[in-house]
């Protein structure tokens, strides 16, 4: 439970709150289990407070400082944490629905199986962070840094990733149904048996990236840029690969049934055992690509 005394505090606003956090550095808050719902905590020092299962659920956070923060299993929908400054915090199994993060800075901290649907993540910058089995279903990331992030299992269907830096990112089982992914950079990203079905990639850029057996059925690549990118065994049954750049790609045992690849650059990629039926590769470059039988294209 919350101490009482901390609670008052609080009640007295942020100038009171943040003298008397100066006054007593080696106390730490403790807020367990605290209804804060909807309170103004607008640029509040809550570094090392205990936030765990309270309820903060339309609370005004913009700007505030959060490090070493424990928010786990908190109750955070629809609060504002524009701008905030978030380091080392835990936000395992928190409900961050609806809440808005945009331009903030989140750094070494865990959103673990964190509920992030419907979330504004608008150029904040995630980089390295924790969000393994987190639900980002509908968020909106655009033009965030997820650098590094650990995703692995997380759920982004329909997330808007569109001009997101996800270069070198770990998103080994990763749900993107229908994902917005245009022109975002996930080069050297790990995508091992995701799930694209249906997502935008036009324009994406995922050199050297890992896709292997992972799921594109029925999404779109044009223009993008996947040289060097291990597609072995990936399902690209029914993509619009049209003017992508797959030079170098490993493209060993894929599905590319009906895939078109009009305009497209192969040069050099790996199509061995690649299912190619009714795939069409109009205008294709294809000078040394290795062809289904093992041998190089003339």
């Amino acid at each position: 439970m919350a101490n009482p005394e901390h609670l008052v505090l609080i009640e007295q606003g942020a100038d009171v709150w943040n003298r008397w956090r100066r006054a007593n550095p080696n106390v730490y808050p403790n807020l367990r289990e605290a209804d804060l719902s909807k309170v103004n905590l607008q640029q509040f020092d809550l570094s090392h407070a205990d936030l765990c299962m309270a309820n903060l659920e339309g609370a005004n956070l913009q700007r505030a400082s959060l490090r070493k923060t424990n928010l786990y299993t908190a109750n955070l929908s629809g609060v504002n944490l524009r701008e905030s400054v978030m380091r080392h915090v835990d936000f395992r199994e928190a409900t961050l629905r609806r809440a808005d993060l945009c331009m903030s800075v989140v750094r070494e901290s865990d959103f673990s199986r964190a509920d992030l649907r419907e979330a504004s993540l608008y150029t904040a910058n995630l980089k390295g962070i924790k969000l393994r089995e987190a639900d980002l279903s509908r968020c909106d990331l655009r033009e965030a840094n997820l650098g590094m992030a650990d995703l692995r299992e997380a759920n982004l269907r329909e997330a808007n990733l569109s001009l997101a830096i996800v270069c070198l990112a770990n998103l080994v089982g990763a749900n993107l149904y229908c994902a917005n992914i245009r022109m975002a950079n996930l080069s050297l990203a790990n995508l091992c048996m995701a799930s694209l079905m249906s997502a935008n990639l036009d324009e994406a850029t995922l050199i050297g990236a890992n896709l292997i057996g992972a799921n594109l059925y029925m999404a779109t690549l044009r223009d993008a840029i996947l040289r060097e990118a291990d597609l072995r065994e990936v399902t690209l049954s029914q993509v619009d690969v049209s003017g992508a750049n797959l030079m170098l790609a490993n493209l060993s045992m894929a599905n590319l049934r009906e895939a078109k690849f009009h305009g497209a650059n192969l040069e050099g990629a790996n199509l061995h055992r690649a299912n190619l039926y009714s795939a069409s590769f109009e205008g294709a470059l294809m000078a040394a690509a290795i062809m289904p039988d093992g041998h190089k294209h003339e």
